[in-house]
């Protein structure tokens, strides 16, 4: 008999422990509400789920900053930021340009609060996984050229499309050799 009282009474201390309890809150200055006076019940998933509410809120309100393209005039795309062009297979920067690159690499020192995405092109011939790496390669090749000019390597990008972004769609080699480059896209923070 006192066994099933002991078990009794645990059983109700813990039913009462568990029970979902009122939020007190403030009414005025100085002043409180105590348990059961204006304030209404709150499970434990509902305050989680407001939390979660203004939260996201907060999110909404800030200004989500997302790259954009820096303002360049037109005439500083088409004279400093041209396309470099590779030799099939291959990656290396070639001679002819290492004066466009150097071009960049001066406006980018000049400009430092922008920063630069390099794309990595190839023509179509070869595996698509191929002319991605191939593609990787080129763009980090002017990445490593840039940085050895004096730029900042946490200021450049780089990104491979492989052969999925042509410039040119005919079958010949003066359009893939248009096909093979790394291509600059200037973005400001």
């Amino acid at each position: 008999m006192m066994k099933r009282l002991f078990i009794l009474a645990v059983v109700v201390l813990f039913v009462f422990a568990c029970a979902p309890r009122k939020v007190t809150t403030p009414t005025g200055a100085g002043e409180g509400v105590t348990e059961g006076e204006g304030a209404e019940a709150v499970r434990p998933e509902e305050e989680a789920q407001k939390i979660r509410e203004q939260e996201l809120e907060g999110v909404r309100m800030e200004e989500v900053k997302e790259p954009r393209e820096a303002m360049i005039t037109e005439e500083e795309k088409r004279e400093i930021f041209k396309d470099i062009h590779f030799d099939f297979d291959k990656y290396d920067i070639k001679d002819e340009d290492k004066e466009t690159l150097r071009r960049i690499a001066d406006w980018l020192i000049e400009h430092p609060s922008v920063k630069l995405i390099i794309e990595g092109h190839c023509d179509e011939r070869g595996t698509n996984e191929y002319n991605l790496g191939l593609g990787d390669r080129r763009a980090n090749a002017a990445k490593e050229y840039l940085v050895s000019l004096g730029v900042s390597p946490s200021r450049i990008q780089t990104v491979s499309y492989g052969e999925e972004r042509p410039l040119c769609t005919e079958h010949n080699e003066s359009c893939w050799w248009k096909n093979r480059r790394a291509h600059f896209v200037v973005i400001e923070e």
